[in-house]
């Protein structure tokens, strides 16, 4: 028989999931009223951010009402950001079908490997630390995802099979949760690394935030780690 910790427990848990699968849902709606191309910027960092908080200090605001707020934060930036990342993967993707050398194929894959890393962490960056031109947030992203090199293979393994066993047998559940379970995984990176970067976890506010009006805490100085 569950104790009443138990039920609080599974509480929290099946929160976090419908939380998860409503930013999922946010993010496909900022992205397709923006057309894609000038959704999936400010839907990303958006996405980024509301975990970020959520997971770094527990603030679990509403997230329709955040993510909206998030997402026009800075929406320039963060489009600009996706266009480069969409430019390069096009021309990686390119090179990979289109190369007529073996050598320069398995470059590109590599490459497009590397592109996947900046696209994972760079919007975390941009929404949590003071870097503040686009080459050093795209190095920052670089330096996070393989300075914590093994919780990304890990992460990446653990959504890769979410998304297969999904894939398999629950269909539907792969389209409500999709970006949503790497969000929360890569979430789970930086809230390690942001944390190590800041001194007695500054970064972090005392009690959670669950509306308007609570105080952001100062970002991590990263900003000298990845000069």
């Amino acid at each position: 028989m569950f104790s009443f910790e138990g039920f609080v427990r599974i509480n929290a848990f099946l929160t976090a999931v419908y939380r998860v699968a409503f930013l999922n849902v946010l993010w496909v709606a900022t992205t397709a009223l923006g057309l894609g191309l000038f959704g999936v910027g400010p839907a990303s960092y958006a996405l980024a951010k509301y975990v970020d908080r959520w997971l770094r200090a527990g603030e679990t605001p509403p997230p329709a009402r955040v993510f909206w707020r998030y997402a026009r934060e800075q929406a320039g930036r963060s489009m600009l950001v996706s266009w480069i990342l969409l430019a390069a993967g096009g021309v990686i993707i390119t090179n990979v079908f289109l190369a007529s050398s073996w050598y320069v194929r398995i470059l590109n894959v590599g490459a497009l490997g590397v592109l996947g890393i900046a696209w994972c962490y760079v919007y975390p960056v941009l929404a949590a630390t003071d870097l503040d031109t686009i080459p050093r947030q795209l190095g920052g992203a670089l330096l996070v995802g393989f300075g914590s090199l093994h919780w990304t293979i890990i992460g990446a393994t653990g959504v890769g099979a979410t998304w297969w066993l999904l894939w398999q047998f629950a269909l539907p559940l792969l389209v409500l949760f999709g970006v949503g379970i790497p969000a929360y995984a890569v979430g789970l990176v930086t809230r390690a690394v942001f944390r190590g970067l800041t001194p007695a976890d500054a970064a972090e506010v005392g009690p959670a935030s669950t509306g308007r009006g609570q105080a952001e805490p100062a970002r991590p100085g990263v900003a000298a780690a990845a000069r």
